[in-house]
């Protein structure tokens, strides 16, 4: 998740650029850059920072330029570096490329190119493109050149292009990834997002995907990637204020970002199932001698990544048929040190989980548990962070900038990465066989669209529900099996911001002190799809009702004994069990979201949290 700008036209192309960027920050913040045509070359400025350091070195490079593109990075592939930063040129700085998405097959085609002799001067995905383009110029325009690379690219892209050789024409592409283009009087505007082009234009054209745009300073020419076929399209008038525009047209990036992770999971799923359907980690750089050696894993993390943890304890247990533990970073890193594994020496593996990649306790955790025998690896969000930069194997979530302080899209891509290492580790040691295999990521491949035909009737619903709520004085979160990890999880959800208190436990538990709690004025959220425990939480629920408990439950389509005992339910479709945290954290997050909205708190901001939390 990048911010691409573009500009052609008469007037100049940097000041569109860089106020472009600016607007598009929030989309990711690690590096920036452009690429201008100026006296029939293409001059490149590009490096780490923040836009605001490198306004005046991109408003100097492109001086008189009426061609240009530009982009504000957050890392997939490479770290945060000069290098790595776009625009990436091709071999004879000729051609300049800016990309969002992941290029699935980037490994094949920048062997393929090298051996052709294009040379490479970055770690990243996109650089191929470059290269690839200049592969496909056989004199007919860059347009045509753009068309042939692409149908040679398997992933998700939104990028735009333009040539000193073609300089009357900036072209850009889409699929999978938003691109935006802005029409204004003698001059075209391309962004990603529409707050860029707000101060410009609110004349915009929304991109389908695989379709093809050549941008003018007249028109633009929309046409089909695959044949080539022209289409109709006309702008639409956009009526958003910049502040409803940066969050999507969403009141708040809470709400923006609940609703962003169908494409998250896709992002995360990215070239991480082959195509015979098996999991495909390479980046893990674990062989599979050292995954039979494997006698434990352990999971070190804070606050929400130590609830996706403790799913994948189940996962890893069920698919790897491994020991598997999920431990609170603050509390591991003081515990006596012990060797890992029978003999230490790479019997346990250690797994750092952390949006940021920051996190102090988490990091000081893995490296005691490396410093005990443990191979280190991490799940972070932030390429080239602290903990990816110490562990031996990285596994990027890909979520993208996440701006709320509560996370959501970061624990749903976390829940999935953590599965896929799981499925992962159980090929590797032969406890999970192809088949099973195949039909568990065939179904986790169906989950963003699940999640997605689900998410507007689970917003409604949120919404109705929740001035029915606040009357409560508390919440009680309840779950069995993998719903006792999301019981956690909605609780700290509804603490973090509506300040309400609320606890989550194991619905085995209620007989054991919680169940003296419930009454008429408590909220009991129940976690109960429908599972191997189903009709143990069934009985817990009965329990509830018993004493006059409101409950909201999170179940199964069709489950009549559920919507019996429950007050509301929000309904889930159905999946293996193992992946119905996924698809039940969202109406988790919309109920919190929806009544922190109803109490008027601070949604985005709550009072006295941070986002990361880099200090003990």
């Amino acid at each position: 998740m990048c911010g691409i700008v573009g500009y052609i036209g008469g007037r100049e192309a940097a000041p569109f650029l860089v106020e472009g960027l600016r607007r598009l920050e929030y989309r990711g913040y690690d590096s920036a850059g452009a690429a201008f045509l100026v006296g029939g070359r293409v001059v490149i400025n590009k490096a780490t920072g923040r836009v605001s350091a490198l306004a005046g070195a991109l408003l100097g490079a492109g001086h008189g330029a009426r061609t240009g593109i530009g982009h504000t990075r957050w890392a997939t592939h490479g770290r945060p570096s000069d290098r790595n930063a776009h625009p990436h040129p091709d071999c004879q700085g000729r051609i300049a490329v800016v990309h969002n998405g992941i290029v699935e097959n980037y490994r094949e085609l920048k062997e393929e190119l090298a051996a052709a002799g294009h040379r490479f001067a970055s770690e990243t995905d996109t650089e191929v493109l470059a290269h690839l383009v200049e592969s496909q110029r056989n004199g007919d325009g860059l347009a045509q050149a753009v068309r042939r690379a692409l149908r040679r690219v398997e992933g998700t892209f939104a990028l735009a292009v333009l040539s000193a050789d073609d300089p009357e024409v900036l072209i850009a592409a889409r699929h999978g990834s938003p691109l935006i283009v802005g029409e204004g009087e003698g001059e075209r505007l391309l962004a990603s997002d529409i707050p860029a082009l707000l101060p410009f234009t609110r004349d915009q054209l929304v991109l389908d995907d695989g379709e093809v745009a050549i941008l003018t300073r007249d028109g633009v020419e929309v046409s089909r990637l695959l044949d080539g076929a022209r289409t109709v399209r006309h702008a639409a008038r956009v009526e958003w204020d910049l502040a409803t525009a940066e969050k999507g047209g969403e009141p708040h990036f809470m709400r923006k970002e609940i609703l962003e992770q169908p494409r998250a999971l896709r992002d995360t799923l990215c070239g991480r199932v082959g195509l015979d359907g098996l999991p495909r980690l390479e980046e893990l750089a674990l062989g599979a001698g050292e995954a039979r050696a494997l006698e434990h894993v352990e999971l070190i993390a804070c606050g929400t990544s130590w609830h996706a943890g403790l799913v994948a304890t189940r996962h890893l247990a069920e698919l790897a048929r491994l020991r598997a533990s999920a431990e609170v970073a603050s509390e591991y890193r003081y515990r006596p040190a012990l060797p890992l594994g029978a003999e230490g020496g790479g019997k346990a593996l250690v797994v750092a989980v952390s949006q940021s990649g920051e996190t102090a306790d988490t990091l000081a955790a893995m490296r005691a548990a490396a410093a005990g025998g443990a191979r280190p690896v991490a799940v972070v969000n932030v390429v080239g962070s602290s903990i990816a930069r110490e562990a031996e194997g990285v596994l990027y979530t890909r979520a993208g900038p996440e701006i709320s302080v509560a996370s959501t899209k970061a624990f749903s891509t976390q829940v999935a990465t953590l599965f896929l290492l799981a499925a992962h580790l159980g090929r590797l040691r032969g406890t999970l066989s192809e088949s099973g295999a195949r039909e568990l990521l065939a179904a986790l491949g169906r989950v963003p669209d699940q999640l997605e035909a689900m998410l507007p009737e689970v917003a409604a619903q949120a919404r109705a529900l929740a001035p029915r709520l606040l009357d409560k004085r508390g919440a009680l979160y309840l779950g069995r099996g993998y719903g006792f990890p999301l019981a956690l999880e909605g609780a700290l959800k509804l603490k973090e911001i509506t300040y309400l208190h609320a606890d989550g436990y194991p619905a085995g538990e209620m007989k054991h002190g919680p169940i003296a709690l419930v009454g008429p004025q408590t909220l009991v959220v129940v976690v109960a799809p429908q599972d191997r425990l189903h009709a143990k939480t069934l009985s817990n629920l009965e329990e509830v009702k018993a004493r006059d408990g409101f409950v909201v439950a999170i179940g199964t389509e069709g489950d009549r004994e559920l919507a019996r005992l429950a007050d509301a339910v929000f309904w889930l479709p159905p999946a293996p069990e193992p992946l119905n945290p996924l698809l039940a954290a969202a109406p988790l997050q919309l109920l919190a979201y929806e009544l922190s909205v109803a109490l008027g708190r601070d949604v985005d901001q709550p009072r006295n949290l941070a986002k990361s939390v880099t200090v003990e």
